[in-house]
């Protein structure tokens, strides 16, 4: 969803040397917003609307600077807020 170029460019990150962290975390990111978005399908996540790719984007950013002291608490309800006009009923 997010190309390795995009997420440094968002992340402002000019070396190669975190290239492996950043992959890393920007599938982290996906699979969380998806979560959070209660899509399974990639694809109908990827366009169900531009708020997702917003969304993977914040979670990538949060993930990178916070990686040594993460809040997933803050970080799943401010998800939330940004994926409520895709996010599923689930009951």
């Amino acid at each position: 969803m997010i190309s390795l170029n995009e997420a440094k460019t968002y992340l402002r990150v000019d070396s190669d040397d975190e290239d492996e962290l950043i992959r890393r975390l920007s599938d982290s990111a996906q699979k969380l917003c998806m979560s959070v978005a209660r899509i399974d399908d990639e694809n109908e996540f990827e366009e169900s609307c531009i708020e997702s790719r917003t969304a993977v984007l914040y979670a990538l950013g949060y993930l990178f600077e916070h990686r040594e002291q993460a809040d997933h608490h803050e970080l799943t309800l401010t998800l939330r807020s940004l994926l409520f006009g895709v996010r599923r009923e689930c009951f």
